[in-house]
């Protein structure tokens, strides 16, 4: 029992590092909610009521059919989903394991993997949300019409993908001023709520307004993503290059941080506070 754990080969830790990640995934998923099924269920209601919000919001204001030539509900959707997969990917990272969890105590588990399992699990849980709810409106209450879905498919896994990069850089900063980050972490995803663009459409906007949303990368991504749902929609000003360049510039600061920040934190830090 105290022999010290050596792979033999690259193919070995490999192999190691993907169940290791695995079953870290399946421990977050686990974690919030003791019944498997009914804590995936909590995430289909919690999609649900946010589609059957907006859609009353819509009706309520005045708009009953989408401002883009199709589907009402895709319209929705496209903003619902691509927001909520966004938001989920910076609270996951921002709330995996670091560096002075229990967990880290046993070999070979890493602030990496952590990281990684707890990334994954959000995006499984925002995949089986949209799925369900697809499904269930293209079968009880009307034919959904998606024009191109794989590009769309593509789109959705870039919202995720932004949102660990976004989460990445809070997680680095997260150590040396733990009440601000928070702060800053949920003012931005409250601020998604309407920066995102979910509720307008891109090519609509005057140039003033535009300015308000345009630095955003899901702005780019949901007005895109509207570009490939909708076969009357050309987008004009979002761009799908914009959204990587800034979550790969954003993970690349993320993780130089936050392997700094691994490097320098310790049980202590809190001691005082």
């Amino acid at each position: 029992m105290f022999e010290q754990r050596q792979t033999r080969n690259m193919f070995q830790a490999a192999l190691t590092t993907i169940a290791l990640i695995y079953h870290m995934t399946v421990y977050k998923l686990r974690k919030t909610n003791r019944n498997a099924v009914a804590g995936l269920m909590m995430t289909v209601l919690r999609a649900m009521i946010m589609v059957a919000v907006f859609f009353l919001i819509f009706y309520v204001i005045g708009i009953r059919e989408s401002p883009i030539r199709g589907n009402f509900i895709v319209y929705i959707m496209t903003g619902i989903f691509m927001f909520m997969t966004h938001n989920m990917a910076i609270q996951a990272v921002l709330s995996a394991e670091g560096p002075v969890s229990a967990l880290m105590k046993h070999a070979p588990m890493n602030t990496a993997i952590g990281i990684t399992a707890s990334a994954l699990a959000a995006l499984y849980q925002q995949v089986l949300a949209c799925a369900v709810l697809l499904l269930l409106t293209n079968k009880f209450i009307e034919p959904l019409n998606i024009e191109s879905l794989y590009p769309c498919i593509g789109l959705f896994l870039l919202a995720w993908f932004s949102g660990c990069c976004i989460g990445m850089l809070f997680r680095a900063l997260m150590p040396w001023w733990p009440q601000a980050v928070a702060m800053l972490s949920q003012f931005y995803r409250r601020l998604n709520m309407i920066s995102s663009g979910k509720m307008v459409v891109a090519n609509t906007l005057p140039p003033m307004m535009l300015n308000m949303f345009d630095w955003n990368p899901l702005f780019h991504v949901i007005d895109q993503t509207r570009g490939f749902a909708f076969v009357n929609y050309t987008p004009h000003n979002s761009s799908i290059s914009y959204p990587i360049y800034v979550s790969l510039a954003l993970a690349m600061i993320g993780l130089m941080g936050e392997f700094f920040t691994r490097n320098q934190v310790s049980l202590s830090w809190s001691a005082g506070r």
